[in-house]
Formats: structure tokens, C-alpha cells, sequence
């Protein structure tokens, strides 16, 4: 009886300080995921703040980090000191045509890549990461000149088509990662079941590529919906897009900070609406397309 219970604390004395250092550690890294929420969302909270201050408040040099007094009179401003929704659906028009063209190429490069051996398949792949690599500023005067050749200046297929050219193999590149985890067997399988090659892709692979066509699908929208360096060079002032229309808050007056956050408070609820409509879809595509092996 007494070396039984003698060897009792014995035995769990090792795993009390395993489990503190574990509490430690989960409290670190929630406190480090605090940091970076804080860090993250602070931008955002104060935007939404100084759009619904009054004008006079946004440029106090004393700011308060919570606003006293409430008001819409800077979405009104916003609206008033230019066209809204003519920049707005270019940018729409832009940002969906991307997405669209992006995933149906990418879609097909990639299965050509991850599925089929040709020659010059591994020059195609670098030549995909080496895009990525080239900085776009470094781009903007054979850019300039291309489209002034092709006629396609100041129009928005011509701003569609320079989208293309960094979004496209982001598009290929994470499609082909996707394309890659999925098993081949699972399509000669559908084969061997009398599917055609076609109808093997579409009822097999497809559905199961589906969460990663989502999440590309949003990361090219969001690239072309805030891109501003080649719609500024490449639009002129009739048709310049959202993000170039935000500049019109800069006059030689000043900047009107209040209702600039205004009008990017407007230009960022297409994308979180977007967003969570997705995500949803997105998790469960991911849970329903898990492969079970």
C-alpha cells in the first residue's frame, strides 16, 4: 500500500509542468494572434472612423480615437465631388472580365501543365515563377507602347489585357497546385467506368477544384479592383476607374480626408461583400472535396 501510493506522485509530476508550458504557449501565440488582429484591423476601424466624423474632426491634430458626434454628410461629399458609378462599373466591368478570361485560361493551362508531359513543360513552369518576379513598375513603359501600337490606349480592353499579363500566371500557378494534389486515379478510375477523358475532368476533377478556383477567383478580383499605378497611365480622366477617381479628393486646396475615407469605405464594400459570401462556399467546397486516402 505504501509504495503504491508513494509512486502515485511519482508518475504525474512530470505532466503538470508539460501541461502549464503548454498554457504558456497557447496563451503566447494567442496574444501574438491579438497583435497581429490589432495590427491588421486598426487601419480599416480608423478609415470607417473618419468617414463618419465630421470634415472638421478628420483634420484635427488632436484626434479622438472614438468618434463623438455621427454623420453621413461625407458619403454625401463623396458622391457630390465627382462621378461615383461611372468609375465603380468600369472598375466592376474590369475586375470581372479578369477574373472570368484568368480562371478559364489559367484553368485549362494548368491542367495542361499537371496533366500532359511535353517538351518545354519545365521551361514553362520557370517561365511562370520568373513573371511573378519582374517588379510592375518596371513594366509600364513597354506597356505604354504596346497598347499605343495596338490602339488599345485608354480603352478597357487594353487595361483588361495588361491585368492579365501578372494576374494570368498567379491564376496558373495556383490552379496547377490544386490540379497536382488531386489523384490521377481518381480520373482513370471515372475512365475505366466508361467516362471520357472530358467527362472524367468535369465530373471528377472539377468539383473538386472548385475551392481553388474560388480562392483564385477572389484574389484576381482584388488585384484588379485596387490596382492604381496602371490605371492612372494607362485611363485617361473620362475614364478612369475607381481607385484613380479616389484622387480626385486632392485638389490644390488641400485633401479632403474625411470624405476620401468615405469614398474608400464605399470602394471596399463590393469586396467584403464578396468575401463573405464566398467564404462560405469556399469551406464548404474544402470539406466536401477532402480526399479521404
Amino acid at each position: 500500500m505504501t509504495s503504491t501510493t508513494a509512486a502515485a506522485p511519482a508518475t504525474a509530476s512530470p505532466s503538470a509542468p508539460r501541461s502549464k508550458q503548454r498554457r504558456k504557449s497557447r496563451l503566447g501565440w494567442n496574444l501574438l494572434g491579438l497583435l497581429v488582429f490589432v495590427t491588421a484591423g486598426f487601419p480599416v476601424y480608423w478609415m470607417l472612423n473618419t468617414a463618419l466624423k465630421p470634415a472638421k474632426d478628420a483634420i484635427d491634430p488632436h484626434p479622438h480615437f472614438f468618434p463623438t458626434t455621427f454623420t453621413l454628410d461625407n458619403f454625401r461629399r463623396a458622391l457630390q465631388i465627382s462621378d461615383f458609378w461611372g468609375p465603380v462599373g468600369r472598375s466592376m466591368i474590369v475586375s470581372l472580365s479578369v477574373v472570368v478570361i484568368g480562371i478559364a485560361v489559367g484553368m485549362l493551362a494548368a491542367l495542361a501543365i499537371s496533366r500532359f508531359a511535353f517538351r518545354g513543360r519545365k521551361i514553362v513552369i520557370v517561365g511562370i515563377l520568373a513573371v511573378q518576379m519582374i517588379p510592375l513598375v518596371a513594366m509600364i513603359i513597354p506597356v505604354f507602347l504596346l497598347l499605343n501600337d495596338l490602339g488599345q490606349y485608354d480603352k478597357l480592353s487594353g487595361l483588361i489585357i495588361t491585368y492579365l499579363t501578372f494576374i494570368l500566371p498567379f491564376t496558373v500557378w495556383t490552379l496547377r497546385g490544386f490540379i497536382v494534389n488531386i489523384p490521377k486515379e481518381l480520373e482513370e478510375a471515372a475512365m475505366v467506368d466508361g467516362c471520357t477523358p472530358t467527362g472524367a475532368f468535369l465530373r471528377v476533377v472539377f468539383p473538386l477544384l472548385a475551392p481553388g478556383m474560388v480562392a483564385t477567383s477572389v484574389y484576381g478580383f482584388i488585384q484588379a479592383w485596387n490596382e492604381y499605378l496602371y490605371a492612372l497611365m494607362l485611363m485617361s480622366q473620362q475614364n478612369q476607374t475607381a481607385t484613380v477617381w479616389l484622387g480626385n479628393f486632392t485638389t490644390k486646396n488641400g485633401t479632403e480626408f474625411a470624405p476620401m475615407m468615405a469614398g474608400s469605405t464605399m470602394m471596399a464594400l463590393p469586396i467584403v461583400v464578396l468575401f463573405l459570401i464566398v467564404q462560405r462556399k469556399m469551406a464548404a467546397g474544402l470539406t466536401a472535396g477532402a480526399v479521404k486516402g
